[in-house]
Order: C-alpha cells, then sequence, then structure tokens
C-alpha cells in the first residue's frame, strides 16, 4: 500500500439521537464533535439519522404490504364488473 494516500481508520462513536442509542466501532468517517465514551476516552462522535435501535425493519414495527389482499379490498370497495353480454349474431 501507498503511505499517505488512505484515510485515518480509528475509533468512532456513531449515536443515534433518536432512539438514544450510541456504539462505538472503527471507521474512517470524520468529526469536528467528540463524545467521553464509557472508557473514559474521547472519541469522535458521528450522528446518524438511523441506526438498528430506531428503524422499523430491526425493531418489528415494519409493515408487510399484503398486494393480494389490497386487490381482493379493491373488489369489495368496487365490486367487480360483470362484462356486458354480447347479442348473438343470427
Amino acid at each position: 500500500m501507498k503511505d499517505g494516500i488512505h484515510p485515518e481508520y480509528r475509533p468512532v462513536v456513531f449515536r443515534d439521537r433518536a432512539a438514544g442509542f450510541a456504539f462505538l466501532t472503527r471507521s474512517t468517517a470524520t468529526s469536528d464533535t467528540t463524545i467521553e465514551w464509557e472508557d473514559g476516552r474521547t472519541y469522535p462522535v458521528v450522528d446518524v439519522e438511523t441506526s438498528s435501535a430506531s428503524h422499523p425493519f430491526y425493531t418489528g414495527t415494519a409493515r408487510v404490504l399484503d398486494t393480494a389482499g389490497r386487490v381482493e379490498r379493491f373488489q369489495r370497495r368496487y365490486g367487480r364488473r360483470e362484462k356486458p353480454e354480447k347479442p348473438e349474431d343470427h
């Protein structure tokens, strides 16, 4: 590897403010703000919009759309249209 072309890989805290959740990992992400972590050291902190603590897929609040049920509900609401009978040509 060439020296001086890769970003610094160091410990960083990612914080999900909506869920009040934070975790320490290693990353090349940069930040001007810092936080004192549980181990007493200070690390850069990156605020994120969504994490596993707040994303509906991971929290179990995700809704599953049932397309077959939607079609049936539409048909119940608006009814099935009957095809008009064609007069037979004699």
